[in-house]
Parts: structure tokens; sequence; C-alpha cells
């Protein structure tokens, strides 16, 4: 009993709300409202993924729209249930991360594989479950005995308790965000119709003074963007990334891409990948973004150290002895279930032999331990570092084959992005005095859910543009796909010089990675993950995040007080509302509607079709 006794006195230490022992936790509208919002976020993140590589959470939105609708309808949430919705939607908010839909499956497609939706599902599920089980016996050391920060699980356990004490301003949050989706969404279904909304035609204005330098600087890319989503990220990431983006693309588009092209390394059209501009600085941009990663990851040394001395588990019955916390049965039983099915569906739809998927699960769980340590003392998850120390290892044990490099770097990538998102909603819920076991309960559901809205939606876009086009650059599959060829065919697969950029990258990104950990001057370093992506997407990508970071920045100057509290709230409205009106825009165009007029002809085919005309 003693030692029962000092774990509560612990928890209780970090708790900032001690809740009544009947305070409502795991409820069905819980679990309901942050399933659906952190699936419109799933959803959203597919969009903007496949555009920049990015994906945003969902834990601080599903707690505000969460409160917010039950509010609405006087039936306000307990903080336990705001704190259980919260997980599910962070949850299904990060499948699109999860499931590999950001890179290792579309780099699976760009090489040529084809998946069935319902292969794409059973292995999502196998290895978004297998991240969960992996972050379970791991809670105890980073969250009870070493009380890592997790910065976005405490900001999330302030915000849903700022929430309780002014619920007029979350309110008014969660209205700010609406009528910010609606107007970009609405916004972004106009486009569809008129693109020139989207991507106004100023190199084509022959009054423009300087017109012809304006058309040969949007032959190479710069030219101008309105997409909101990108716009509300620019609000987001701050400064050093926004302006690591800037520099890239000018850097890149602006003075190697020309350069490369005038020496004839790379003759072929700007946009090409086989010989032109394109295809040659994705091999300095991927060093770029490899080096700074696998980098950082070798600075942050101690980081390994510490996981691989913490203890994986407790015992079962000391696992018990606390009420609330998860079952080892549970957990144990999960992970040799979603590791027998991860090994099926590997051997069968990927062509993988079942021992090499058997060697990929106990590396991930290796690297998910670095991965939760890693979010827990920065808040970032390197997620992308992971993957390429997986790619590495099995260029080493299965030489020659593509898939296996690629999607057992996709089991690590899984497991790291649910470990650390489960770990960072079990900080949220041990400052509350939330249940453990209920938040493990809630994280299924949400993954579940997630899956349903994720896979379809990723199947709606990649069948309505190209993988790769300007609309989709998928830059984060791009890297993947890289990766694996130069590990299966060598360098002699580069064009000419390429292999000499990415030594030079690969150096500027190592000393990037080392600059960082130099606290006095890390705010100034560039982001080298955010200049190799800016190499890799057309550069009014990176420009349109500039305007973001512009009006934010005279908002802020202006108004600072309103730009503090509504920028997440507006950013994330911009991001939703584009990110799900994307989702009719491809829906718009599979069907063949482009025009206006075209919905009138789509009627008459259906009506014809039916035999009612």
């Amino acid at each position: 009993m003693a030692d029962v006794e000092i774990e509560i006195e612990e928890q209780e230490s970090e708790q900032l709300y001690f809740p009544e022992p009947s305070e409502r936790q795991l409820t069905a509208r819980a679990v309901i409202v942050g399933c659906l919002v952190g699936s419109i976020v799933s959803c959203t993140n597919i969009y903007i993924g496949l555009k920049i590589g990015w994906a945003f959470g969902a834990s601080i939105i599903s707690a505000v729209l969460g409160f917010s609708i039950f509010s609405l309808l006087n039936r306000k949430l307990s903080v336990l249930e705001t704190n259980i919705a919260q997980t599910s939607g962070s949850a299904a908010g990060y499948m699109s991360s999860a499931a590999g839909l950001l890179a290792p499956i579309p780099a699976m497609m760009l090489l040529g594989y084809n998946f069935s939706w319902y292969a794409l599902m059973m292995w999502s599920v196998s290895v978004a479950f297998l991240g969960v089980f992996f972050a379970v016996p791991l809670r105890r050391q980073v969250i009870d005995v070493d009380k890592l920060r997790f910065p976005t699980g405490t900001a999330t356990a302030e915000t849903i308790l700022a929430m309780y004490g002014d619920a007029a301003d979350a309110l008014a949050k969660a209205r700010v965000l609406v009528i910010a989706g609606i107007c970009a969404g609405l916004f972004t279904l106009a486009y569809h119709f008129v693109p020139e909304l989207e991507q106004p035609p100023i190199h084509e204005w022959e009054w423009v003074p300087g017109v012809a330098y304006l058309a040969v600087a949007a032959a190479w890319g710069f030219k101008v963007y309105l997409g909101p989503s990108l716009l509300g990220a620019g609000f987001l990431i701050g400064p050093r990334v926004v302006l690591s983006l800037v520099g890239g693309a000018i850097l890149g588009w602006g003075s190697l891409g020309p350069y490369c092209q005038s020496m004839e390394w790379a003759p072929g059209p700007i946009m090409a990948y086989e010989n032109g501009p394109r295809g040659w600085l994705l091999w300095p941009g991927v060093a770029l973004m490899v080096s700074e990663a696998l980098g950082s990851l070798a600075f942050s040394w101690k980081t390994f150290v510490n996981a691989f001395t913490m203890p994986v588990a407790k015992s079962l019955d000391e696992e018990q002895t606390v009420s609330g916390h998860i079952p080892n049965s549970w957990w144990i039983g999960g992970l040799i279930g979603g590791s027998i099915l991860a090994i099926i569906i590997t051997q069968f739809v990927f062509d993988i032999p079942w021992y090499l998927t058997l060697i990929a699960i106990p590396v991930s769980f290796i690297l998910s331990i670095v991965a939760v340590r890693s979010a827990g003392e920065t808040d970032i998850n390197p997620i992308g570092g992971m993957g390429k120390v997986t790619q590495l290892i099995f260029g080493g044990i299965a030489p020659g084959s593509i898939s296996t490099n690629l999607m057992a770097a996709a089991i690590t990538s899984a497991g790291a992005s649910q470990a650390a998102d489960m770990m960072q909603d079990l900080k949220t819920g041990k400052m509350l005095g939330a249940a453990p076991r209920k938040q493990f309960i809630a994280q299924l559901c949400g993954i579940c859910v997630g899956i349903l809205f994720a896979v379809p939606v990723y199947f709606i876009f990649t069948k309505a543009y190209e993988l790769g086009s300007e609309q989709l650059p998928a830059p984060a599959a791009m890297a993947w796909k890289a990766m694996a060829v130069i590990l299966n065919e060598g360098f002699g697969a580069l064009p000419p010089f390429a292999e000499e950029s990415i030594i030079i990258a690969g150096i500027i990104g190592l000393a990037i990675a080392g600059l960082r950990q130099i606290k006095s001057i890390a705010n100034f370093v560039p982001s080298g993950l955010a200049m190799g992506i800016a190499f890799i997407v057309p550069a009014y990508y990176s420009l349109v995040m500039f305007y973001g970071l512009v009006v934010w920045l005279i908002w802020k100057a202006i108004a600072p007080a309103a730009a503090q509290k509504y920028n997440f709230a507006l950013a994330s409205g911009l991001i939703a509302g584009e990110g799900l009106m994307g989702i009719v825009n491809a829906g718009l165009t599979i069907v063949g509607i482009h025009a206006f007029g075209d919905i009138q002809l789509r009627i008459r085919e259906l009506l014809q079709y039916l035999g009612l005309q």
C-alpha cells in the first residue's frame, strides 16, 4: 500500500483539476463529437499534407468544438468528457499520417503500386493500433516518473480548464473558426469554376510594367496563389519556418533550377521529373530533409540513452493497483493481434516476407520509444527521421526491395505517430485526473472512425489529381521514394551532378542540425526540413504561406490581443474550410464538372440514364 500512496501523491503534484468521483467521463456523446471533429481534421490533413507534407494536430480543436457544440445546446460536457473528446479527436486526426497516407503509401503509388480500399483499411488498422500498444507500457516512466512536459498535451489541458473559466471565450473562438471555414469553403468552391480566383494570371496582364519578367518568374513557379489552407498555415508555423520556405524557394527555383537547366544537367521542361529542373531539385531537397532529420536524432543521443534505460512495463498485478490504469492484458493482447494482422497484410498486399515484418515491428517499437521521449521533451515528433532510420536498416537487410524498404519504414512512422500522440493525450489526462483506461478506449475509437474517413478521402484526391502534379506535389512521398530508389539502385540512377548536390545539401543539413543545438541562436537557424520541402513543391506554395505570415504580423501589430486570442481558430478554419471543400472539388473533377454548364449536362445525362428524360 505504501507504493500506491506514493504514486498517488506524485500524480496529484502535477494535477490542475481534481474531478468528483461521479464526474462523467467516457460517454458516447464525447467520443462521437471527438471522432467527428478529428476525422474532419484528418481529411483536411490529407489535402494539405499531400500539398506541403505537413499534418496538424486535432487535440485543441476537438476540445474547443466539442465544448462549444454542447454548450450551445445547453448540454455542457464535463471537464473529463471534454478530455475524452480531445483524445478521440486527436487519434482520428492523426490517421492521415499514421496510416501512411502522406508519405509511404503515395510513395508506393508513385512507384506503380496500386491498392484496394479494403486492403488499405486493414493496413491502417494494424499499424495505427501498434502505435497505441507501443505507448501503453511507456506511460508510467515518461509521465509519472520522468514527468516530461509534452507541451501539446500540457497546452490542451490548460485550454480545457480555461474554457470552463470563460465559456464565452471558447464560444467566440468556435464562432471565428466556423465563419473562417465557411468563407474558405465558398472561395474554394468558387475557384473550381473560376480558376483565376485561386491563381490570378498577373503575369499575363500586358499593361503591368515589367510583365515579361513576371512571365519568366511565373514559369519557375513565382506566381500569385491564394489557397486559404496554406494562407492559414502561415499563421501557425511561425516566422522561422516560413522564411526558410521562402529562402528555399528562392535558392531552389530562382537560382539552382535555372542554373542546372542552363548547364544542361536538366535540359527538359521546368516541371518535368524525368529530365527537368524539378526532377534535379528533388535530390538536394531530399538530402536537406533527411540529413537534418538524422542529424537532429544523432545530436539527441541522450534521448536514445534515456529511452533504452526505461523499464518497458510493470507487472500485471502492479499495473492494476491504481484504479483506472490500463491492464497489461489489453496492450499485450492488442500488440500480438496487431502484429499478426500487420504480418498478414504486408505479406499478401505488399509481398513482404513475414519474417521481415517480424523484424520491422520490434525495430519500430524501439524507435517509437525515442519518438515518445522527443515529443515529451521538445514537442517535436521526428516521424520522418524515424522512417529514414528504418529505411537505412532495411536497405541493408533487404537490398533491392523497394516495397519492403518503404513499408517497413511505414510501420515505424505509424508507430511513432500514434505512440507520441497517445502520450500527449495521456499527459492531458494526467493533469485533469482522468482514467488512462478510458482514454485508451477513446483512442481506439478515434482510430477506427478516422480510418473510415481518411482512406476514402485519400482515394478521392488521388483519383481526381495525379500524385506529384502541381495540385498534389506530395513532397514527403517524394522524399521517401527518393530514399528508397537510392538504397535500391545506387547513386548511378541520379541525373548529372545530383550526387554532388546531395553531398553539399547533406553537409548543410547536418550543420543546421548542429547549430540548432546552440540555444542562443536556435530561433534564428533556418529549418532544413522547410528548405528541402521548398525545393520539391512549386514556389508559389511557399509564397502563399509568406502572405499568411505577413497578414499575421500586421494583425499582431494592430490588435495583439485579438491576434493572440483568435489566431489558432482563424487559421484552423481556413485550413479546414479549403480541405473539406477540396473533397467536393475533387468529386466534381472526377465526374467531369469543371464549369457551371457542366452541371446541367451531367444532370441531363443522369436523367437519361434513369429513364426519366
